[in-house]
């Protein structure tokens, strides 16, 4: 065996392609066989000239569907301003100032302006990720208000949409006369894209609302995918969310690069700006694949997505969109948080099972358990291929124990992909992981 396996690697040597990875905030060199690799799917160059502040500033100016939040008559008014959490890679240090700004020329004194980081059910950040992921100025000018999904005295409940998701909600929402949702526009794994109406369910939604839009039946759903919005049942429960809370709204996303540099961004009307978005985007992330292959090899697009393990099931979901039933995806993510921050029970629902199938199984059976959408997509995957995870950051026995295959380096990545997929297997790589829609047609 171990004769075959450098007769292997003596192959990869002689004619390599070179394949960068992002992981963490570096990224890693990996040699693939040209004669294997069939497709490297990667976004389109949004080849944008403009400055990055200029992108968001010519958004602010020319709203869609809404008048200019500068031009409002907001003198008075209390303003709540939803940010996502430090697991996103939001540019709030360029993205908050001009937001703030605007809302200054409408009249809104800095008093009136509250900052609301949407969690949903993830664990809140320590001061000083905060202040990185805010920006020191925002928290010294600004109330900063961190949602608890699990605080029913902050929570105000606003009724039930026609998909059974009993809506509670923060309650600086419901106290605000105007809110502003803010964020990023990417694909998303079972909600199509983030952005938009995501920002209040789940961001700053309760517990109970949470999981029953995230329940087994609605990620089972075929079209809870990556991509797709129409016929989503996650996607217009959201939406419906939105419009039971009957306070004017305000939307400010942006949608970056593999850099995360800011290349487009799209303000105004919750619903027709957010769509704008995603038309935008899909111009040039949904990429055609030749076939489904072997062994697809992806990231979890870097720091931050790649900070745990939890985050990291969304680029393995990239994977599952071009890999062969019974292949192998290999991925990439640093994971310097571990498993993920108070997602402990992901590890559980994961380790304490004997195959993919029974944690399918338990979760129909006793839900709602938390974390449970994520083991649950997880352990879909698996049924389908072997899943190699490439970290430095998590023991290999917490991997193994989570049915997944440990490898410390791309060499050693490589090698059991190989092992698995036979000598010569056709690769696929995607190494902007969850930033990227591939499709096989037909």
């Amino acid at each position: 065996m171990i004769i075959g396996i450098l007769k292997i690697f003596a192959t990869l040597r002689s004619s390599n392609m070179i394949v960068n990875i992002p992981y963490g905030k570096t990224s890693v060199s990996l040699d693939l066989p040209d004669d294997r690799v069939v497709a490297v799917l990667q976004s389109i160059d949004f080849n944008v000239r403009l400055d990055e502040k200029r992108i968001i500033q010519d958004a602010l100016d020319n709203p869609i569907g809404h008048s200019r939040l500068a031009d409002l008559s907001l003198g008075g008014r209390r303003v709540c301003v939803v940010v996502s959490d430090y697991t996103r890679a939001t540019p709030n240090g360029i993205l908050l100032p001009p937001i703030i700004e605007s809302l200054k020329e409408a009249g809104v004194k800095p008093g009136e302006i509250k900052i609301l980081v949407a969690y949903g059910l993830h664990k809140p950040a320590p001061r000083e990720l905060l202040k990185e992921f805010l920006g020191g100025e925002v928290m010294e000018e600004l109330e900063v208000i961190e949602h608890d999904a699990e605080s029913e005295r902050d929570l105000t409940y606003v009724g039930m949409t026609s998909f059974g998701t009993r809506l509670s909600i923060n309650r600086h929402i419901i106290g605000s006369d105007l809110i502003i949702l803010t964020g990023l526009i990417e694909p998303h794994f079972f909600a199509g894209y983030s952005g938009g109406r995501k920002s209040i369910l789940p961001g700053v939604a309760g517990r109970e609302a949470i999981f029953n839009n995230h329940s087994y039946k609605m990620i089972m759903h075929p079209l809870a995918r990556y991509g797709i919005l129409k016929g989503n049942p996650i996607h217009e429960d959201m939406v419906e969310a939105v419009k039971m809370i009957k306070r004017e709204m305000y939307v400010v996303n942006v949608a970056i690069d593999k850099s995360h540099k800011v290349v487009g961004a799209f303000a105004g009307d919750v619903f027709e700006a957010h769509l704008e978005g995603v038309r935008f985007l899909d111009r040039y992330i949904k990429v055609k694949s030749p076939m489904r292959a072997d062994i697809v090899v992806t990231s979890n697009g870097g720091y931050p997505l790649d900070r745990d393990l939890y985050q990291a099931v969304k680029g393995m979901a990239t994977g599952e969109l071009v890999v062969r039933e019974g292949g192998v995806i290999v991925i990439f993510a640093e994971c310097i948080d571990g498993i993920g921050r108070g997602h402990e029970e992901f590890y559980w629902l994961m380790a304490e099972a004997k195959s993919p199938e029974e944690v399918l199984e338990r979760i129909r059976r006793e839900e709602p358990i938390k974390d449970q959408w994520e083991a649950q997509i997880l352990a879909r995957i698996l049924r389908t291929a072997k899943v190699i995870l490439v970290t430095k950051n998590i023991k290999h026995s917490v991997v193994e124990e989570m049915h997944m295959i440990p490898a410390s380096s791309p060499e050693e990545a490589v090698e059991e992909a190989y092992r698995i997929a036979g000598n010569k297997p056709n690769i696929i790589a995607i190494p902007e992981g969850p930033y990227v829609i591939p499709y096989v047609e037909g």
